[in-house]
């Protein structure tokens, strides 16, 4: 008999490779913080004993979720600026606020805060976009999370950095810090085509090339932003994206719901990936990606919350209902986007994305044990015909009970083993009081 760390037995186990698999009374063997092997129950009785044993007999064990696009820190302004189109809403409420606020304390903060958020809801990995990447790190690294670092880049001042060069400079400081790091990796970060200009964007490249590092950038996100690049430039923001050499396995194309039928095949062509944020989008009355249209062209699509100031919430389970309804709805197939491809995108296509599909993303032995139990024992989930299906119709974020994180514990029975969830709340509450008070909506104005 093999003695291991870790052995999670459950009522049932979705491994996502194979996909539209599900186990039932089977358990999960982890040793040094990897997967050691699925298998059932009653052989796991004979070949394993453990460290510690956990029986779960009313959960559903599924790989940890990763949220491919985020800026974490902005959970800070969840609620700040609702109600209003992408433009109005980034240029007259979020980007002022951010430049009055925006400083180490706050994006400590924000992060702390966004992580706990997403722990809670069964995210193991993020993949971030903001200002002070070295800060997020520290953080992530305290708490034993997975993360990619977005190295930010713009062509105007912010707090962070004054110009392109600076942007870079602090980049390759931060890969630096975490090229080693067992749970961090980095990416080159430009906003947006129309916020980062194609010098910046070439070095940008060049810097990526050179590491290896993926790129990760919202663009198509609204007509009106094709409409302006077409009107600047005589194309389209993708093609201009592409006679700049940009696009290639190496590209996460966030938003993309402006999308012409060539433009899908050149993303096909390139093996672009696209991170499908579905309800920020509706939200903000962005548009909506053709994610059928995507997968049928073969294109890697993931999915992302985008940050709790346009979302309001950084709950994946929930994304993933709306990436499936939504796709149902709007290309009037039921049969668009199964709860098993659901998942695929919240798990495997994201790690494929950010280029650790072979770290992480499905229950394949040799990879790092990142685990979601969700207990299915409750009214709500019965009663319980297909759990596949239940966990992408029926399931909230609250039946998440436990996280590990390359086998290590970071939410035991709801409570969050690595960060201090009532000083969170004391310096969220700080926060809330300080952005009112320098605020117009303080006193119910509009700006």
């Amino acid at each position: 008999m093999q003695h291991l760390d870790t052995l999670i037995y459950a009522g049932w186990i979705i491994p996502v490779e194979p996909e539209n698999v599900v186990y039932e009374q089977h358990a999960l063997a982890i040793q040094d913080g990897r997967i050691i092997a699925v298998l059932p129950s009653s052989e796991a009785v004979r070949y394993f004993s453990a460290r510690i044993t956990y029986r779960l007999t009313t959960h559903l064990l599924i790989p940890g979720l990763i949220n491919t696009h985020t800026h974490a820190a902005m959970n800070l302004l969840r609620g700040f600026a609702d109600d209003m189109p992408l433009n109005e809403w980034l240029k007259d409420r979020i980007w002022p606020a951010e430049q009055t606020h925006v400083d180490r304390e706050f994006v400590a903060d924000g992060t702390k805060l966004a992580i706990a958020e997403m722990l809670r809801g069964g995210v193991t990995c993020f993949n971030d976009m903001y200002f002070f990447p070295d800060v997020v790190g520290e953080i992530v690294d305290q708490v034993g999370l997975r993360a990619t670092l977005g190295m930010i880049l713009l062509d105007f001042p912010t707090i962070w950095a004054k110009d392109a060069n600076e942007y870079l400079k602090k980049g390759r400081q931060v890969y630096e810090t975490y090229r080693d790091h067992p749970l961090i990796q980095t990416a080159l970060a430009p906003h947006a085509p129309y916020s980062v200009s194609d010098e910046s964007l070439k070095l940008a490249k060049a810097m990526a090339d050179e590491l290896e590092l993926p790129i990760h950038i919202h663009v198509h996100e609204t007509a009106s932003e094709v409409e302006e690049a077409v009107e600047k430039q005589g194309e389209r923001p993708l093609a201009h994206l592409e006679k700049l050499g940009l696009l290639s396995p190496q590209f996460m194309a966030v938003h993309a719901t402006q999308l012409k039928n060539d433009e899908i095949n050149l993303l096909a062509e390139k093996g672009v990936h696209v991170i499908h944020c579905p309800e920020s989008n509706l939200k903000l009355a962005s548009g909506i990606c053709p994610i059928t249209k995507l997968q049928k062209a073969g294109i890697n699509v993931a999915l992302g919350t985008d940050g709790a100031a346009s979302n309001d919430d950084l709950d994946l389970l929930g994304e993933m209902r709306t990436a499936a309804l939504l796709a149902k709805g709007f290309s009037k197939d039921a049969r668009s986007i199964p709860a098993a491809t659901a998942l695929r995108m919240a798990t495997l296509n994201g790690a494929k994305a950010s280029g650790i599909d072979h770290v992480t993303g499905s229950f394949v032995p040799g990879k790092s044990a990142d685990v979601v139990a969700i207990d299915m024992v409750d009214i709500e989930t019965q009663p319980i015909y297909n759990p596949l299906s239940q966990l992408i119709y029926t399931v909230g974020r609250d039946k998440v009970t436990d996280v590990w994180v390359a086998g290590k514990h970071l939410l035991k029975s709801r409570t969050l083993t690595s960060l201090d969830i009532h000083d969170i709340k004391a310096k969220t509450y700080l926060w809330r009081d300080k952005i009112l008070s320098t605020s117009s909506i303080a006193n119910g104005e509009t700006p």
